[in-house]
């Protein structure tokens, strides 16, 4: 009889867990200014990345992570099956025209700040089911630019209320495969390797789960809030992963929402906490640690698609490869926030996408 996938209402269980291939980030010079500045592959003092605009600056920065990630991972775009990507920029510009060159297959996906999230779980679907052996996952967002989609243009010079969060710069990419092989070894280099425990390798970074959000709308329509308008979306499909998956918040050494922010945070911690569940061991707001509160002046803290993916890929990764973390509930969160709905004065919806990972003995 075949292994379950499907797990519980939202959730699938990977028989045989993709991996973590190859992973780059790309980050701002505020972001790299910021506390987790070391951990980021490639820092751009330049906003506008050698472009004329924002959005062909994006552009630029997205296809120097998918470049980098293939470069870190050894792998050329011909070895790569497929690109699952995706920006906030209307019909998703900064990654059609700055990912056209590679000529990889791609799937241009939406999932406002929850894209990497999403791209992550599409492809580690397609990689388990046989659909394909090499996906580049990636995501990206721009300060300026998302400012002049959603907001105001920046000439405008408009304040910011305490409750708003900064978009980050930045664009991370990771290369979700089968994992490698091991060569046949005799019974001595299996003994001496248990012996050893192989405490200075690198361990696999696998992908051993996935739980899919629902949209989640409470009637927030302050667009300035978006900690708001996702905690619930957050709060919803954590609590489903812990159900579907029947565990307890501290099976995670952490559990990374993407871009709640302060406010966020605490009206999270709140609903789980009604629900059942004290996270607040285990929880990290990428947006909280991405930024220095005391120096940056930021709010509410960091947001956008590239938040929780460069800090996913410089911090959240390397912090596993380090073993100082085995197990993770990564959930990038996303405010479904469109300028027509709002201005018609609809409300901001939030979506969020769970992925376990997991470190495991090279």
């Amino acid at each position: 009889m075949a292994e379950q996938k499907m797990i519980g209402r939202q959730s699938v269980s990977f028989k045989n867990p993709p991996c973590i291939l190859g992973r780059a980030s790309v980050a701002g010079s505020k972001e790299g200014e910021g506390p987790l500045g070391s951990f980021f592959d490639y820092i751009e003092e330049d906003p506008k990345f050698g472009a004329d605009t924002w959005e062909e600056a994006e552009s630029n920065m997205q296809k120097k992570a998918a470049e980098l990630a293939l470069e870190n991972a050894g792998y050329q775009p011909k070895d790569i099956r497929y690109m699952i990507a995706g920006d906030l920029l209307g019909q998703l510009i900064a990654t059609s025209f700055g990912l056209m060159e590679l000529k990889i297959p791609m799937f241009g996906v939406y999932g406002a700040c929850s894209t990497m999230g999403e791209s992550m779980s599409l492809a580690s679907m397609l990689v388990e089911g046989g659909f394909a052996d090499k996906i580049l996952a990636l995501t990206s967002s721009h300060f300026c630019g998302a400012e002049k989609e959603f907001r105001f243009p920046l000439q405008y010079g408009s304040q910011r209320p305490l409750a708003a969060t900064w978009t980050v710069t930045g664009s991370g990419a990771v290369i979700i495969g089968k994992k490698p092989e091991k060569p046949e070894k005799s019974e001595k280099q299996k003994k001496e390797e248990t012996a050893a425990k192989k405490c200075n390798s690198n361990p696999y970074i696998l992908i051993k789960g996935i739980t899919t959000g629902k949209i989640v709308d409470f009637g927030v329509k302050d667009s300035m809030n978006m900690g708001a308008c996702m905690a619930p979306a957050a709060a919803d499909v954590i609590y489903q992963n812990l159900c579907d998956f029947n565990r307890n918040p501290n099976y995670y050494d952490k559990i990374f929402t993407g871009d709640l922010g302060y406010i966020g945070q605490r009206i999270l911690l709140d609903i789980l906490k009604e629900r059942g569940y004290d996270i607040s061991k285990q929880h990290m707001d990428c947006g909280i640690e991405i930024f220095c509160d005391e120096t940056q002046d930021t709010h509410s803290g960091g947001s956008g698609c590239g938040c929780s993916a460069i800090t996913l890929t410089g911090y959240i990764l390397e912090k596993m490869h380090r073993r100082e973390w085995k197990r993770i509930l990564f959930v990038p969160t996303g405010a479904l926030l469109s300028p027509v709905s709002f201005n018609e004065g609809g409300s901001v919806p939030g979506i969020a996408h769970a992925v376990i990972l997991e470190a495991e003995d090279a």
